[in-house]
């Protein structure tokens, strides 16, 4: 369950970093309203990302699970930009798909390494009979 919950705040915290990285390069002011007016529509695709693909069964997953989560997400946010007017230039989601592709599953590859020890095999206990 922790870990399942750790890896939707993670992706949030991901789409939420890429936000206030484009302010910041485009000397947009950062503020807690800009963010969310620019945020929501990663973080809804973040959510039906987790919701559609199930992250909780395996949340550090690259494969399929972080894969379908940053396509999702991506997918829904450039939809929902478009529908609200806010803008889908090529370069805009060429970039975004690479950084948010990085950050999304570069983390999830971090994990992995991280707990590499709870997913290897135990060795046997061995018994000695005489």
């Amino acid at each position: 369950m922790f870990r399942s919950l750790g890896a939707l705040v993670g992706d949030l915290l991901v789409v939420l970093l890429f936000v206030a990285i484009g302010f910041v390069q485009h000397g947009t002011p950062l503020t807690t309203q800009n963010l969310f007016l620019a945020g929501w529509p990663f973080a809804l695709g973040v959510l039906l990302g987790h919701l559609a693909i199930r992250a909780w069964r395996a949340p550090f997953r690259i494969w399929p699970h972080g894969l379908f989560v940053w396509g999702i997400t991506l997918a829904t946010t450039m939809a929902l930009r478009t529908l609200f007017t806010a803008g889908t230039e090529v370069s805009f989601v060429i970039v975004t798909a690479l950084v948010t592709g990085v950050l999304m599953l570069g983390w999830r590859a971090v994990a992995q390494y991280v707990t590499r020890h709870e997913r290897s095999p135990q060795p046997a206990a061995v018994t000695s009979e005489s």
